[in-house]
């Protein structure tokens, strides 16, 4: 056989070997969610190797009421998608960067413990994709961004999201989880579609402060909904990129705060408003004991002039003896 068969030969093994040893491992294509939606609870009680694509996408969309954006997106979303996994699961991730994009970008992710939270070897440019594997060690919510060229334009124009490391066993149940990412633009005021001004960056002057990635993106036909009596776990980050949140919702308080995001550190209860650093998460448990509507805030209250504002409404009965109006 001539040496070009030999080499044909040779790859052809190699990617029966992949194919094999990921069918060992029970390799599994990750379930991926825009906000506000998240990845159903992991049941399996064994690590494997997960597999991920994401994709660079630059797209103009609606920033608040008469405002268009030109965002660079992590899958066409702001924030881009959720990723849950397990600890101990290795965790095959794609980047694809789209064939019409200006820029290259990256990856980097906080759960990452390896260069650049991986974003060291994996810029890549328009029509490009690249690979790299990490194993998921440290249980808690994490923040990924870009971090390509001076990061700071690739963060501020909407390329950051959530991934979920569960802890061995899972978490506990409960009724509704929730995607909630609050992120300051900082915009050029272009007549048509708008753009990023770094003069305003600096200075730390937002012209809009959201949630999931636009003003009004929980209000009015899109709020998040529940029923008295359900359980809610919200999973909450917030890029900044400046800023740090002050997160609260009128009318709950916190039964638990996994503060910071960590799954196996402090844990707060009876909790009024939590405090989110810029690159930073956190995940908030409480139960809805009343009917209504329950206002989602960075209680740095100017913001919500400037967009961050949301609601959860609660359906149900009347729950008197926790809250009624009048004797």
């Amino acid at each position: 056989m001539s040496t070009s068969g030999n080499k044909f030969v040779a790859a052809g093994l190699a990617i029966l070997l992949a194919l094999s040893f990921q069918a060992q491992a029970g390799a599994e294509t990750a379930t991926l969610t825009t906000a506000p939606n998240v990845p159903a609870p992991i049941t399996r009680d064994k690590p494997t190797t997960v597999v991920a694509h994401f994709e660079a996408k630059e797209v103009v969309g609606d920033l608040a009421e008469g405002v268009k954006y030109a965002f660079w997106t992590f899958g066409g979303t702001v924030p881009g998608p959720m990723l849950r996994v397990r600890v101990g699961d290795s965790v095959e991730f794609h980047l694809h960067n789209h064939k019409d994009n200006t820029q290259p970008h990256n990856i980097d992710i906080h759960a990452v413990n390896g260069p650049g939270g991986g974003a060291a070897v994996n810029t890549v440019a328009p029509g490009e994709e690249k690979i790299f594997t990490f194993k998921a060690q440290n249980p808690g919510l994490y923040i990924y961004h870009c971090a390509a060229g001076s990061i700071v334009d690739h963060i501020s124009n909407g390329m950051y999201g959530l991934v979920l490391i569960e802890p061995k066993g899972g978490l506990p149940p409960v009724d509704k989880e929730f995607y909630v990412f609050e992120s300051e633009f900082y915009t050029d005021g272009a007549e048509g579609v708008q753009g990023f001004d770094i003069a305003k960056g600096l200075a730390e002057h937002a012209d809009h402060v959201v949630f999931n990635g636009r003003a009004g993106s929980l209000m009015g036909d899109n709020v998040l909904k529940a029923k008295v009596g359900d359980k809610v776990r919200m999973y909450f980050g917030n890029i900044g990129p400046n800023g740090i949140s002050s997160f609260h919702i009128i009318g709950e308080i916190f039964d638990t705060v996994h503060m910071e995001g960590s799954l196996e550190g402090a844990v707060n209860h009876n909790v009024q408003t939590t405090l989110v650093p810029s690159a930073g998460a956190t995940i908030v448990e409480f139960t809805l004991d009343a009917p209504g509507a329950y206002t989602l805030v960075d209680h740095s209250i100017f913001r919500v002039a400037k967009g961050a504002i949301g609601q959860l409404v609660a359906e149900g009965k009347e729950n008197p003896s926790t809250f009624r109006s009048g004797k």
